[in-house]
């Protein structure tokens, strides 16, 4: 009967490994055009800006304010409407806020910045009108981008946004998380699928690149601003120090 079970642990496990060495292989040179632009970011004083919506929210937190992680990074987020914004909180259960109009530009301008900072924008499917519009107006403001997207989804599903852009369109670099078309891994009798991995794989591919990044900046003479956790002994008196250089520029309230 076992060889009946067409979901288990050890089957999501050995699909998710396979997918991340694909995503590994096919995404070195990805990874180094990436890392290129950050590591150009960071030695201009620049901060690399982090946005997604939905699940991809957890790819930002994957790159802004972690352990581990580069210290100049901002996640932009929807509750920057209310924190930074000033709206009521009653503007965040709106089931529809993602596709208001608009919304990308006033977001980009509460975070304010500058010329010279990088931005990240995750999208499993790269065609969500609020990601794209922020790709728009991102390349329009002259910044460098870093698409993460799943390039089979984004190929599979028609451009939503009026341009007839997706998000890897926009992109100076796109890394491809390898995601299936809907992301599930295993497959279910009775259809669908189960076992999203787009989160699994861009994590991979966010670390992959920082630390790449951080070599090139090494290799370069540049000293990298890196989060020590903040639960071992003196880490977050060590980050303080390190993020009063950024001042305002990063947004670390309700992160």
């Amino acid at each position: 009967m076992a060889d009946d079970v067409t979901t288990s642990a050890a089957r999501f496990a050995e699909e998710a490994r396979a997918a991340i060495d694909r995503v590994v292989e096919a995404n070195q040179d990805s990874v180094a055009a990436a890392a290129r632009l950050i590591a150009d970011c960071v030695a201009a004083d620049g901060v690399l800006q982090a946005f997604g919506t939905g699940h991809s929210q957890a790819t930002a937190l994957e790159i802004a304010g972690r352990a581990g992680g580069l210290i100049p990074t901002n996640r932009i987020a929807l509750n920057d409407l209310v924190l930074r914004g000033g709206d009521d909180r009653s503007v965040l259960t709106d089931p529809l806020l993602e596709r208001s109009p608009g919304l990308a530009k006033r977001l980009y301008e509460l975070t304010a910045p500058r010329p010279g900072d990088l931005f990240v924008i995750i999208s499993n499917s790269g065609v969500n009108n609020s990601i794209v519009d922020m790709a728009l107006h991102v390349k329009a403001e002259g910044h460098p981008l870093i698409a993460l997207t799943s390039l089979e989804h984004t190929r599979a599903v028609p451009a939503l946004h009026p341009s007839g852009k997706r998000l890897a369109d926009l992109a100076d670099a796109v890394l491809d998380n390898g995601a299936p078309f809907g992301d599930a891994l295993l497959p279910l009798p009775g259809g669908g699928a189960l076992g999203g991995v787009s989160t699994i794989t861009s994590a991979m591919l966010v670390q992959m690149t920082v630390a790449e990044a951080v070599g090139l900046l090494t290799a370069e003479g540049f000293e990298a601003p890196v989060y020590v956790s903040a639960n071992v002994p003196g880490g977050f008196e060590r980050n303080l120090v390190l993020e009063e250089h950024y001042g305002e520029r990063l947004h670390r309230a309700g992160a």
